[in-house]
């Protein structure tokens, strides 16, 4: 059985820097491709990046630069370190692994909140 459990969120002031833990069980982390979401108060949960098998990684536009993914295989872990927080990434942010190999991401763990004052 698959369990993620994230850490590391917290409240952090505009620019500001953040790094979120996502430790894995029951899977190896570097067999999988593993990826960060995140769903802010009233909106759609949505896709932050990943890191894939290779190590390749991708973010999407609004954190590109800003944001970086990286795993620690020893540890079985992955890491989100977010750097230049904007109030706008306030949000639950959530591991999630890519179980079907086909990039659905539908299993992820309980979340950390992050809140990012201007």
């Amino acid at each position: 059985q698959v369990q993620l459990v994230e850490s590391g969120g917290g409240l952090v002031q505009a620019g500001g820097s953040l790094r979120l833990s996502c430790a894995a069980s029951g899977r190896t982390v570097s067999n999988y491709n593993m990826g960060w979401l995140r769903q802010a108060p009233g909106k759609e949960r949505e896709f932050v990046g990943h890191i894939r098998k290779s190590g390749t990684t991708y973010y999407t536009n609004s954190v590109q630069g800003r944001f970086t993914i990286s795993r620690d295989n020893a540890k079985n872990t992955v890491y989100l370190q977010m750097n230049s927080l904007k109030p706008e990434d306030t949000a639950v942010y959530y591991c999630t692994i890519d179980l079907n190999s086909d990039l659905s991401y539908d299993y992820w763990g309980q979340g950390t909140q992050v809140t990012v004052s201007s």
